[in-house]
């Protein structure tokens, strides 16, 4: 017995569908989670480097983050990356 393939009406519903359902989803304003200085480029380096450890730790806890909401812009973003990629770039070397 050939089984049937999605066709693409199918997919565009099951889209959707849940697309509208998302519409339910509790949003929380931005203002609520923004109070004292705002990180930069350093909290975004840190935060990159731990953000393996903050990942494993925002899956048991929910006032764990892998990332801060109350930052700079572009700097904290720099930073992120970057000390993101330090954990990646340092492993490599190190096998060689």
């Amino acid at each position: 017995m050939k089984t049937k393939p999605f066709s693409i009406q199918k997919i565009s519903i099951l889209l959707l569908f849940l697309f509208l359902l998302s519409g339910c989803a509790d949003v929380t304003a931005v203002e609520e989670c923004v109070y004292g200085d705002p990180y930069g480029f350093l909290g975004g380096l840190w935060h990159g480097i731990v953000a393996p450890v903050s990942f494993i730790g925002s899956l048991f806890f929910d006032d764990i983050a892998l990332y801060a909401v109350n930052n700079n812009g572009g700097w904290y973003d720099f930073g992120f990356v970057l000390g993101a990629g330090i954990l990646t770039f340092g492993s490599h070397k190190a096998r060689r």
